[in-house]
């Protein structure tokens, strides 16, 4: 059975799943095999899929600072009832800005992985 990135990075899990993932990824991300995977991750194109999703935080991003200048001081309550108020009231304009997002993002790949390999020479 294959899914998808998008299929396993939209998944809906509980709020003690949640913590569950982030305690775990917090000491994985301080693991020196993590951060290589992470340099060597940076030196790579991303493909359609990764942008896609990219495009679509930023797009959500953007919606939210607009709607909900103070979400990032929310609860995490208010958070979940602003996050549906924003997908049944500006769902379409999410998904137009995704899509414009998208076409910028992808243009800024080749900029990205040069900053990238001029970090690791730099590093080096």
């Amino acid at each position: 059975m294959s899914n998808s990135f998008s299929e396993l990075y939209e998944r809906v899990v509980s709020t003690v799943q949640r913590r569950k993932q982030a305690r775990r990824m917090a000491k994985m991300a301080r693991s020196s095999g993590f951060q290589m995977k992470k340099k060597r991750a940076a030196l790579r194109r991303r493909d359609p899929a990764k942008i896609k999703t990219i495009a679509r935080k930023k797009a959500l991003t953007i919606v939210r600072n607009k709607f909900f200048p103070t979400y990032n001081e929310m609860t995490f309550q208010q958070k979940v009832k602003s996050d549906q108020l924003l997908m049944a009231k500006y769902g379409k304009k999410i998904d137009a800005i995704a899509k414009k997002q998208e076409k910028i993002i992808a243009k800024g790949e080749a900029e990205r992985i040069a900053k990238a390999r001029e970090a690791l020479q730099n590093e080096t």
